[in-house]
C-alpha cells in the first residue's frame, strides 16, 4: 500500500510547479490536462480551464506527489497538514527554506534546535505548509 498526498493548486498548477521546480527541483513526471479528457465523460469545463491541469504525478527527489489545477471554481485550503523536506546540510536547509518561503510567511524561522541543525516551517505563496529539517 502507499499513502500520497494529492495536492490541488486553485488553478496555480503551472506556476507552483514552476516556482517548486526552481527551489526543489520538482518535476512533472506525468500530466493530463482538461482538454484531453474524452468528450463523452459528461464533465462541463469551462473555455478558460481547458488548458488547466486534471491530473499530474510530480518528483520532488525520492518522493512522488500528485496534484491538479483543482476543479473550476473550487478553492480548496491546504489545512491540517504540513509536507516536510528533509535536507542533507544546514545550508541546503537553508536555501531549500529562504526559496519556499519567498512571497509566503514564515512560521518559525529557520535556526538550530536540540534535534536538528537546522529546522524552520512556513507556508509558501500557494497556501502550503512547509517543515524544513536538517538532523544532526
Amino acid at each position: 500500500m502507499q499513502v500520497q498526498p494529492y495536492l490541488d493548486f486553485g488553478g496555480r498548477f503551472d506556476e507552483a510547479v514552476a516556482f517548486y521546480g526552481k527551489v526543489l527541483g520538482a518535476q512533472v513526471t506525468f500530466a493530463m490536462r482538461y482538454k484531453e479528457a474524452p468528450p463523452d465523460q459528461g464533465m462541463q469545463i469551462p473555455e478558460d480551464w481547458k488548458d488547466k491541469v486534471m491530473h499530474a504525478n510530480i518528483q520532488f527527489g525520492e518522493t512522488q506527489l500528485m496534484a491538479s489545477d483543482g476543479r473550476p471554481g473550487e478553492r480548496l485550503a491546504f489545512s491540517g497538514f504540513s509536507l516536510s523536506v528533509g535536507a542533507v546540510g544546514k545550508e541546503e536547509g537553508e536555501r531549500i527554506f529562504n526559496g519556499l518561503a519567498e512571497g509566503g510567511q514564515v512560521v518559525v524561522p529557520y535556526q538550530k534546535t536540540f534535534w536538528a541543525e537546522g529546522f524552520g516551517m512556513l507556508v509558501d505563496r500557494f497556501g502550503m505548509s512547509w517543515m524544513v529539517n536538517c538532523e544532526h
